[in-house]
């Protein structure tokens, strides 16, 4: 056992002092990247009430695309990205009286509404769905500022794609 955790560092050491050719080939490939000079549209369908990062992961990975972009010279101002966020997600957009009330504790914070100013600030449009609200009983003095109000999630989700929006989904 003992020649055969020999050998195997061995093999490590040898990997990490030179790496095989065709490692070595791999890094002389160029990278695909976007136009720094383009403009960009997407909409992102966001409505699960999973979490990333302590916040929605839908915001989480719409940020996400910023910064990816911006790696690669694009301006928030040269994006055009809609957050259309229904089903359970919509309780992300709740300002903290509504989420203390949802939440059933005085003290509650939506920690979402930070990133949610951030992404507004971007220049991201940042949606929620009325019917969601309807059936929840919120009202727009419970949704945070800056967010748009649609009539429903599925509705502008398709408006958005007939426009040319392409979708990202699975949040």
């Amino acid at each position: 056992m003992q020649s055969f955790l020999s050998r195997a560092l061995l093999c490590a050491v040898c990997l990490a002092a030179s790496p095989p050719a065709a490692l070595a080939a791999n890094d002389a490939r160029p990278m695909v990247k976007v136009d720094p000079a383009g403009h960009y549209k997407a909409v992102y369908d966001i409505h699960s009430d999973e979490i990333a990062a302590g916040i929605s992961r839908g915001l989480y990975y719409a940020r996400g695309l910023v910064e990816a972009f911006g790696k690669q010279g694009v301006k928030p101002a040269q994006l055009d990205v809609h957050l259309v966020l229904h089903g359970d997600a919509a309780q992300f957009l709740l300002n903290d009286d509504a989420w203390q009330r949802m939440q059933g504790d005085p003290f509650a914070v939506n920690l979402n509404a930070k990133i949610v100013q951030d992404l507004l600030d971007l220049g991201m449009h940042v949606e929620i769905c009325h019917s969601v609200m309807k059936s929840k009983g919120w009202t727009p003095d419970d949704v945070l500022p800056g967010v748009a109000i649609v009539h429903d999630g599925y509705t502008r989700l398709i408006k958005l794609q007939t426009d040319g929006y392409p979708y990202i989904g699975g949040f």
